[in-house]
């Protein structure tokens, strides 16, 4: 019997198709917002946290196939894992039931996180600190990445945020886009931003 083919050929699918309908539905939504705002907006929805949260609100890691050694160690519950299944499911779907079902079923599930966002809800630290140092005419920050910790499948992440030639922020994270975010609001801080 062959191998069950990988899911990651759908994974991509279901997150170019998602970022699209999420995008679409900000731009209508928010007439007003610049391009970096509705950019900011959408990589708060579509990130691997809220990805994950919809997929344990459909039970889709109680239905996943996994190897012996991510089931034994939890990975029906790992953000990652959950996040990609959705991606998948909804790759699945487009194929399947075509775009108009996909959309459908897409903005039924982002419904209620759409219908409360209002633009400032997102933290979207890394956006607003480029926006702030830009405007003083500063270089955009860069981010450095000073430390890992754990195995593999529970890392947690040390970053820095530069600005010019000064450290001005750092952060932690079990993710680097997470602890780059925690650099960006302690640089804010520190830079008198916030």
């Amino acid at each position: 019997m062959e191998a069950p083919e990988s899911n990651e050929r759908l994974e991509y699918l279901g997150d170019a198709f998602l970022g699209f309908v999420i995008g679409e539905d900000l731009f209508r939504r928010f007439p007003e917002l610049p391009e970096g705002r509705l950019t900011a907006l959408r990589s708060g929805l579509v990130r691997s946290e809220t990805l994950a949260e919809v997929a344990r609100d459909l039970g889709l890691g109680e239905r996943v196939y996994l190897g012996r050694g991510e089931e034994l160690s939890g990975g029906r519950n790992r953000e990652r894992i959950l996040a990609c299944l959705f991606e998948a499911v909804l790759g699945a779907i487009l194929l399947d039931q075509g775009y108009a079902e996909a959309r459908r079923w897409a903005r039924t599930l982002f419904a209620e996180k759409l219908g409360s966002l209002p633009p400032e809800s997102i933290d979207d630290f890394k956006s607003l600190l480029q926006e702030r140092v830009q405007a003083e005419g500063k270089p955009p920050p860069l981010y450095r990445t000073i430390k890992t910790e754990g195995p593999d499948h529970n890392r947690d992440f040390t970053v820095e945020v530069i600005v010019g030639d000064a450290v001005v922020g750092t952060g932690f994270g079990s993710s680097t886009r997470k602890a780059q975010q925690g650099a960006a609001r302690d640089a804010m801080i520190n830079l008198g931003f916030k």
